[in-house]
């Protein structure tokens, strides 16, 4: 089969590669369909590449039809049309008893000390061959596929497979309060979503960015935003619009990548150019994060509010302004979407013709498999309007 493959850093490329098999009795094979590119795709592509090895399937954002199942899979058969969480999860272990899927004990890659394995996503969390590819295998498949219905388009339910979860954690991790207020940074594909899903709750939403595509698509929906380039200070913008207290919430969208903060990009660029058995190692112990969105969020949030982060970050030396953060009493949360947890919540919405959510108005572009690495290009340079890129295998 075809499938995306990783080669170094901004060298991603279309091969074939072995076709994927039933290797236990829990698992499927599906036909991949629709499988998004994420922000998280671009820091193997910038970032993380330390973390990955030649040949590596990228891809966490799949749907497919099922081809193939072990027996021990019994809620999807071959031809059930099914979305793939990002994350593997086993459903039975105590930590998917707490609904925390993301750290499923079945799947944690304890030689990393990480959690859930995830498709698609370097040796720290499994080096599972991902979805932007023609096949996928499913491990775990006796819970993780989410079947949809058939009749409608791919990007009504892809989503599911990470942005919509992931947005809606945010959200419910923000604890913003009825009738309350939260300010998301960062306006890709999860900040819009949050930002979406936050203002269908009933808040007032400002959203926060520096690209005009970003801005004009999250004002279409409604959105106060606030252009990061043209405010002299962001925290003081938001503060003039809230009374001078800041918003309630704070939804970091944005992560380890911001603009800005040059002795971290820096630190990220040089780790980036060493040999990866050397570099490594040295990022897990002293890596560091461009920590402009996640400073600017700690300012923006009134004081005893709570900061939500959904960008990821991998430093492990980041220095935190921590007399501050306990000044103010601010409340944090993080983490990998509990994928599974959310679905229940999420499932009348994008089955709703109304589009309440406009999952319709997200992606700006779909492209062939064989287009791919094009797109991942475009997408890191935010050019031709980027926001979100569907890959679609046989399109």
């Amino acid at each position: 089969m075809k499938a995306l493959t990783w080669h170094g850093k901004r060298d991603v490329r279309v091969e074939d590669v072995p076709d994927p098999t039933i290797k236990e009795p829990d698992d499927a094979v599906i036909r991949v369909t629709s499988s998004g590119i994420c922000g998280s795709d671009l820091h193997l592509y910038e970032v993380l590449g330390p973390f990955m090895s030649e040949g590596d399937v990228l891809g966490h954002e799949p749907m497919g039809i099922v081809e193939e199942t072990g027996p021990d899979v019994k809620h999807v058969k071959p031809g059930d049309r099914v979305v793939i969480p990002f994350n593997i999860s086993c459903g039975r272990c105590h930590m998917c008893e707490l609904k925390l899927f993301a750290q499923c004990e079945t799947t944690q890659v304890r030689e990393s000390n990480m959690g859930a394995a995830l498709f698609g996503y370097t040796r720290l969390y499994g080096q599972v061959p991902g979805g932007q590819a023609e096949y996928l295998r499913v491990p775990q498949a006796h819970f993780g596929p989410i079947k949809v219905p058939e009749g409608p388009p791919d990007e009504r339910f892809v989503y599911l497979s990470d942005v919509l979860p992931t947005a809606w954690q945010a959200v419910q991790w923000a604890e913003i309060p009825e009738g309350g207020s939260v300010t998301v940074l960062g306006l890709g594909p999860i900040g819009q979503m949050s930002a979406r899903i936050a203002r269908h709750l009933g808040h007032r939403v400002i959203g926060v960015d520096l690209v005009p595509e970003r801005l004009e698509m999250a004002r279409r929906h409604g959105i106060e935003v606030i252009d990061a380039d043209a405010a002299d200070d962001v925290p003081d913008a938001v503060r003039q619009i809230t009374g001078g207290r800041g918003t309630d919430s704070v939804i970091d969208a944005v992560g380890m990548e911001a603009h800005g903060s040059p002795g971290a990009k820096l630190a990220q660029t040089l780790t980036g150019l060493m040999p990866g058995n050397s570099a490594a190692p040295l990022m897990q112990r002293v890596g560091v994060d461009r920590l402009a969105a996640f400073l600017t969020a700690i300012e923006v949030v009134r004081r005893g509010g709570t900061i939500s982060l959904s960008g990821v970050y991998g430093g492990m030396t980041d220095p935190l302004p921590m007399l501050q953060m306990f000044d103010k009493g601010i409340a944090l949360r993080m983490g990998q979407a509990h994928v599974k947890r959310w679905i229940d919540d999420l499932m009348p919405l994008v089955t709703d013709d109304a589009d309440p959510l406009g999952v319709m108005d997200l992606a700006t572009h779909r492209v062939p498999l064989e287009k791919a690495p094009e797109a991942y290009e475009m997408f890191q340079k935010k050019q031709d309007g980027a926001i979100k890129v569907l890959v679609q295998p046989g399109a």
